[in-house]
């Protein structure tokens, strides 16, 4: 393995680590999975690079589009469960009331 794909691999993989470890405010939630999302961009980046394939190309614009559309969507859902709840906190959200 490569010192590149040991850097994105360990990116991802910290990502996913503060998902899980960091669980008390939504904002921390939403910057984890954006970290995971850059450190997937970075390497289909550097795949589609290092291929030179005219069907890797489209990849990394599309996994960016998706990612603009996720934190928008998460962005939105921050700002209703903070009028709602008054809160930010994961302890606070249930799904099991209305």
């Amino acid at each position: 393995m490569t010192a590149t794909y040991f850097m994105f691999t360990a990116a991802f993989l910290l990502g996913i680590l503060g998902l899980s470890m960091h669980r008390t405010h939504f904002v921390s939630a939403l910057l984890c999975i954006e970290a995971m999302m850059l450190a997937l961009f970075t390497a289909l980046t550097i795949l589609s690079a290092n291929t030179q394939l005219p069907s890797t190309t489209m990849l990394p614009v599309l996994l960016l589009a998706f990612s603009a559309c996720e934190a928008g969507t998460g962005l939105a859902l921050l700002v209703a469960t903070t009028r709602t709840h008054g809160t930010d906190h994961l302890q606070n959200l249930s799904l099991l009331q209305c």
